[in-house]
């Protein structure tokens, strides 16, 4: 049976929704091997409505993990490849000069699409890196003046190279404050590794999802009622504090020179209550902000030179404040 028709009469319903989009893991399971932290961290954005950034060495699946996302929420995706002759009308799209009715008609860009994979962002030239900031911010892009609205839900998951930083142009912080979260793709552990090449000798086609049996088992309904219901999960005063000083520490920390803006408080706060429903409460707990800490906060600090010499990375930083701020009983 198809579980999109299956959940037909019950897309509003936001018991039906969180069993679905749990399903995602299973579902993307079968294309991407032991990836479940990022799948969940894509899972958040969705339903923060925020986007995400990819860090990851070349061929651990971060494409592939884009696409198994989109063919199991049954939403359309399209894919970018950043390089340093790409134009911001390449991305957003332009006008285009139509010779029989002599007038110029809109050619929309890729970046109409409800999961945009900016394909290594920073090879590209600030100027079209900058293109996609309306685009993330405002969910439309405006042409000689006219405002476009992009499709909903609409996700930017762009991903970046950790290793080679030759002929690339990093993004400054104001545009890295833009993502909701960074998340790390790791290579795979041994026997992950095992089953991935137990796959391909067995003709898994990455190019084939279909084939190797990927399904939507939720859509943009599912989605809704999950964001729904996301939005009345309770925060208590102590949790919105746990969180203030979770960040206002980052700003104080001898180890950084840019601490967390409140913009990234915001992202820390909407992220935990994603993760509080995703995991069955209606309520938000110390250890919901904890687990969304690293991927909402670790690309919104600068090291110092000297730390940064010394080995100090933002994670280990996040992770001391986390030992040290006072968790609400």
């Amino acid at each position: 049976m198809d579980p999109t028709t299956d959940n037909a009469g019950n897309a509003g319903d936001p018991g039906t929704a969180r069993d679905a989009l749990e399903a995602l893991r299973a579902e993307i399971a079968k294309a991407v091997v032991g990836q479940d932290p990022a799948v969940t961290g894509l899972v958040v954005a969705l339903l923060c409505r925020g986007h995400v950034l990819l860090e990851g060495v070349p061929g651990v699946a971060k494409t592939l993990l884009v696409r198994a996302l989109a063919s199991a929420l049954e939403l359309d995706t399209k894919r970018v490849q950043f390089t340093p002759d790409l134009m911001p009308s390449d991305v957003t799209g332009s006008l285009v000069y139509d010779t029989r009715s002599a007038e110029f008609s809109f050619q929309p860009g890729p970046v109409f699409t409800n999961l945009l994979l900016a394909d290594e962002i920073n090879r590209t030239p600030p100027k079209t890196q900058s293109s996609l900031l309306e685009a993330m911010e405002e969910r439309q892009v405006t042409v000689d003046g006219t405002p476009r609205p992009l499709p909903d839900p609409f996700l930017v998951a762009a991903t970046q190279n950790p290793v080679e930083y030759e002929g690339t142009y990093p993004l400054p912080e104001a545009q890295l404050d833009r993502f909701l979260l960074k998340l790390t793709i790791p290579l795979p552990s041994r026997q992950d590794e095992i089953d991935v090449l137990t796959r391909h000798a067995e003709g898994f086609n990455p190019r084939d999802l279909h084939a190797a049996g990927v399904r939507p088992v939720a859509g943009p309904a599912d989605l809704e009622a999950a964001r729904a219901a996301v939005a009345k999960t309770t925060v208590s005063p102590e949790i919105t504090a746990y969180v203030v000083d979770i960040c206002r520490a980052t700003r104080e920390s001898p180890s950084l020179t840019l601490g967390v803006s409140p913009r990234g408080a915001t992202a820390l706060l909407a992220t935990a209550r994603a993760w509080a429903w995703l995991t069955g409460r209606d309520y938000v707990i110390p250890d919901d902000v904890k687990a969304l800490a690293l991927p909402t906060l670790r690309h919104r600090v600068q090291l110092r030179p000297e730390a940064e010499m010394e080995g100090v990375t933002a994670d280990s930083v996040i992770n001391a404040i986390l030992a040290h701020v006072p968790v609400p009983r």
